[in-house]
């Protein structure tokens, strides 16, 4: 039976097992020899990164012409208009790609969701709200040039799943085993 590791990787730290200059990347969390990131999330990123050490399974599930939907959570600055939501469901030219369009919801803040380490900025005056977008690509900074390109900078970023894994019941640092869906196998 195929098996992949859940991991919700912390603010700050690095989607790799190698680090330059100590900072804190896979290695420190995740002490299972010969397993490899299916795609990558920025050190300034949180929540879940799928591993294996099967190199099909992670190109099926790292590669974008697989179109695997993957799940963010985004804070942003500012409250989003409808016609904002719009645009990030069109799709949007961000100059040296266009993002294909994808699913995006205003959401309350998630549930159970953990403080972030440093804490966002703040501005007295300026609201923040949170949007769900689901992508079936994943572009290098996507979701923030995306929601840059609306109007309402990313502040704290979190992606919440990938195809049929979640964050569920994981804290950050934590990580499990899980099955691959039988179709995968």
């Amino acid at each position: 039976m195929s098996v992949v590791i859940l991991f919700n990787k912390p603010y700050g730290v690095l989607s790799q097992f190698t680090s330059s200059a100590g900072r804190p990347c896979l290695k420190d969390y995740v002490p299972v020899p010969a397993v490899y990131p299916a795609g990558r999330l920025d050190s300034d990123s949180e929540g879940l990164l799928v591993l294996t050490g099967d190199g099909k399974l992670q190109a099926r599930i790292a590669e974008p012409g697989r179109k695997l939907a993957k799940t963010y959570w985004a804070q942003v600055e500012g409250v989003p208009s409808p016609q904002a939501l719009q645009s990030l469901r069109d799709g949007l030219d961000l100059g040296d790609f266009a993002s294909r369009p994808c699913r995006a919801r205003s959401i309350s803040e998630p549930e159970g969701l953990w403080p972030r380490d440093p804490p966002i900025r703040t501005r007295l005056h300026i609201p923040t709200s949170w949007i769900e977008l689901k992508l079936e690509e994943g572009k290098n900074r996507q979701v923030r040039r995306m929601t840059a390109k609306i109007g309402y900078p990313t502040l704290r970023l979190i992606r919440a799943a990938v195809g049929p894994w979640t964050l569920e019941g994981l804290a950050p640092g934590q990580w499990r085993w899980s099955a691959v869906p039988e179709r995968w196998r």
